[in-house]
């Protein structure tokens, strides 16, 4: 069940207890699932409340979230003055000027937090609001994500953070992590993601493939354009005797000869399924993607796509360190090279490694560690004495 409000008006009484903020940016999935899955943890006398430029991400949340739709802080629309000749300073990423849309967004959060008195905010993720959030004198929980993040606006909203939220394993952790920064981290590999999948024989009959055949699954994510078709075409080709299928979205390619054993099927509901039923995965290295393909435990070719800060090439060099996949710079160029990146892929694979770094209760962990939170920072300061 979920409400999409506008800002509560005037006076309301005080809940049970005190409110948590939940700013989740809409681009990608993982910060839509991962938000649902903390909401439904948290006790059910926690009220929730989300802002996001797209509620319509959102998965069904209990009755103790209410949604609140902001404007987008990053994309125009049609009001905004041109005053780019003003620099951004670096403790800022996306904060132009002028952008009447941005104003509106950080208002209504700026007022809830006058009007509901949280007791934090979680950002998922944005150091803007992070930052709003500290000088509006609310504390924040930072989601840490990979990437080159060293910058002096993601180190202000991460050192000023009450506590980080980092939805993968310890062992992932990147070297510029500090120890500062740890000791304050709650790690959830697999949160937001249903890890339990069915075996593979259950997948197959479902799926109508049969269970002799040999299958290559490629997953390509939602935040950008998608993996290339015409480097997949070739891995079709050097695997002849292999059914290949991609979900997700693939950037086609005018060029691109595909062979018959390749085919697209877009975006499905069923993507455990294929994991449980394939014997190796080309996959982008997006949170949500990795963590499924981890809980399946397969061979795993990895090949970052672009995004801001380099976090998905960050995230593919963690798991290769971590020897759970296989990092590619980029999908192989010829037949010989696609061989080579399979074979290396299936010696390096261990199965029961993987499957360690994803946690069935992730969401509960998560839930549990801000409720500690919470009461850490609901606690009142000593009375101060009063000289006479």
């Amino acid at each position: 069940m979920r409400d999409f409000v506008d800002l509560p008006r005037g006076s309301r009484p005080d809940p049970v207890a005190r409110p948590i903020g939940y700013f989740l940016h809409h681009q990608g999935r993982g910060h839509a699932e991962r938000a649902a899955a903390i909401v439904h943890a948290l006790p059910s006398d926690r009220p929730v409340t989300l802002f996001c430029a797209r509620p319509d991400i959102l998965p069904a949340l209990p009755p103790s979230a209410t949604v609140v739709q902001i404007p987008s802080l990053f994309e125009p629309t049609g009001e905004e003055r041109s005053a780019d000749w003003i620099a951004t300073p670096d403790t800022l990423h996306c904060a132009p000027v002028g952008w009447p849309g941005i104003r509106r967004a950080m208002g209504r959060i700026a007022g809830w937090f006058a009007e509901a008195d949280p007791v934090c905010i979680i950002c998922d993720v944005s150091a803007e609001v992070a930052q709003l959030a500290r000088i509006c004198s609310v504390p924040h929980v930072k989601v840490l994500q990979h990437g080159d993040r060293t910058d002096p606006g993601h180190r202000a909203a991460y050192d000023g953070a009450a506590g980080l939220i980092v939805p993968c394993d310890a062992r992932l952790a990147q070297p510029d992590w500090t120890p500062d920064m740890r000791a304050r981290s709650v790690f959830a590999g697999g949160l937001g993601v249903d890890t339990a999948l069915p075996d593979r024989d259950t997948a197959r009959a479902r799926l109508g493939i049969d269970r002799d055949a040999e299958v290559v699954l490629v997953l390509s994510g939602g935040g950008g354009s998608g993996l290339a078709a015409a480097p997949l075409s070739l891995g079709a080709r050097a695997m002849p005797q292999a059914q290949w299928i991609t979900l997700g979205q693939v950037a086609r390619d005018w060029h691109a000869t595909e062979p018959s054993n390749l085919c697209h099927k877009g975006w499905v509901d069923d993507v455990p399924d294929h994991l449980a039923a394939c014997d190796l995965v080309v996959a982008s290295t997006g949170n949500t993607t990795c963590q499924q393909i981890l809980a399946a435990g397969k061979p795993w070719i990895a090949v970052p796509e672009w995004r801001y800060f380099d976090e998905q090439v960050a995230k593919a060099r963690a798991l290769q360190a971590a020897g759970v996949a296989t990092h590619l710079t980029a999908l192989p160029a010829s037949l010989p090279a696609w061989r080579a990146a399979i074979d290396r892929a299936r010696a390096d694979h261990d199965p029961d490694l993987q499957r360690s770094f994803v946690r069935p209760d992730a969401a509960a962990h998560v839930a549990r560690w801000l409720e500690d939170l919470a009461t850490r920072l609901d606690t009142p300061l000593p009375a101060l004495g009063v000289s006479t």
